[in-house]
């Protein structure tokens, strides 16, 4: 009998050795800190670390300050942009249903404008090969005020052109 209670003592004591193992493990697996492979996940960078929560996914930046270190979460635009474009829908749902509910435009009229021109004289319909154009010639006042004004302008240019040979002609 008692090569059976040996063997059974022995058994037993492997057991509770190995219980201690696997429970020993699950205790230090639970107690690991955040930053050691666990929730955290840490790349350096030249002001502190970047921070990455493996959980949430959400990054912080982590510096050094002289109070100690401090963490502060980096914005996330994918959500910045995803805001962004679900007020755009709304804004667009929101116009389309003013559009739908019909022109809120005072004083608009309904009958689409003559597009014709008002200020043009009843000019009868000619057909295309028939259209000639006229180009109306000036009067003898408009050439007479033309070419007052390229003599003017000619006198003037020579005056300008005589002072400047003055000048130099007096500088040599």
């Amino acid at each position: 009998m008692r090569a059976a209670t040996s063997s059974t003592t022995s058994w037993l004591a492997a057991a509770i050795v190995a219980l201690a193992m696997v429970s020993g493990s699950l205790v230090a697996a639970q107690s690991a800190p955040d930053g050691d492979n666990g929730r955290y996940s840490m790349t350096p960078i030249p002001d502190g670390v970047l921070r990455l929560d493996t959980r949430t996914g959400t990054v912080s930046t982590c510096t050094k300050n002289g109070t100690g270190w401090a963490c502060y979460a980096v914005p996330d635009e994918r959500s910045a942009l995803d805001a962004e474009i679900g007020r755009l829908q709304a804004e667009v749902e929101k116009l389309k249903g003013q559009l739908a509910a019909g022109p809120t435009v005072s004083g608009k009229i309904d009958e689409a404008l003559p597009k014709s021109d008002s200020l043009k004289k009843g000019e009868p319909k000619v057909a295309e090969g028939d259209r000639k154009l006229e180009i109306p010639l000036p009067s003898d006042q408009d050439m007479d005020r033309m070419m007052s004004f390229l003599e003017k302008a000619w006198r003037r240019l020579i005056d300008m052109a005589n002072r400047v040979q003055k000048d130099v002609s007096g500088k040599i």
